[in-house]
């Protein structure tokens, strides 16, 4: 397998539910990535490390999902040069408004895109980063153009 370009990082296993569906889209136009499991509440060492050794690693892009006070995407952010797409999970409480109030709330200078509530957003992640990183690999721009052109392709006329 090739190394991982885009890590997909959530701030627990539950939150796979959700973040799956960047991991799907990532799999459609084949970008290699990685999965963890890195809160920034329960496991700020992880955190931290995960942050430092991006880059370093290979990681292009870098994929973060949490839900309530959702700091993990900036906090990512603020410890690393890559570019961070935030996801809002959608929480119990405030059914994710919480979530992306946290995460597209960054102060200025720290940068996070930040995405939907859920499984539109987690998506929609996953071809983002694609985008970013087909700006610099034609073969993958090609594979995302033909994957939107099929989704286009999709689309009845007749609603019947």
């Amino acid at each position: 397998m090739t190394h991982p370009l885009v890590g997909i990082i959530m701030g627990s296993t539950s939150d796979w539910e959700t973040m799956r569906h960047a991991a799907e889209a990532l799999d459609a136009l084949h970008v290699p990535y990685e999965t963890r499991v890195v809160s920034a509440h329960r496991t700020p060492h992880r955190l931290y490390d995960y942050a430092e050794q991006a880059g370093v690693r290979g990681l292009k892009v870098i994929v973060a999902g949490a839900g309530g006070a959702a700091h993990l995407p900036g906090m990512v952010a603020a410890m690393t040069h890559l570019p961070v797409l935030g996801v809002p999970v959608e929480s119990k409480a405030l059914s994710g408004m919480d979530s992306l109030l946290s995460i597209v709330q960054m102060p200025g200078g720290i940068p996070v895109g930040t995405l939907a509530i859920g499984s539109a957003g987690a998506k929609n992640a996953g071809l983002l980063a694609a985008a970013i990183l087909a700006t610099s690999d034609a073969v993958l721009a090609e594979r995302l153009k033909a994957w939107r052109q099929a989704q286009t392709d999709s689309v009845a006329i007749d609603p019947a």
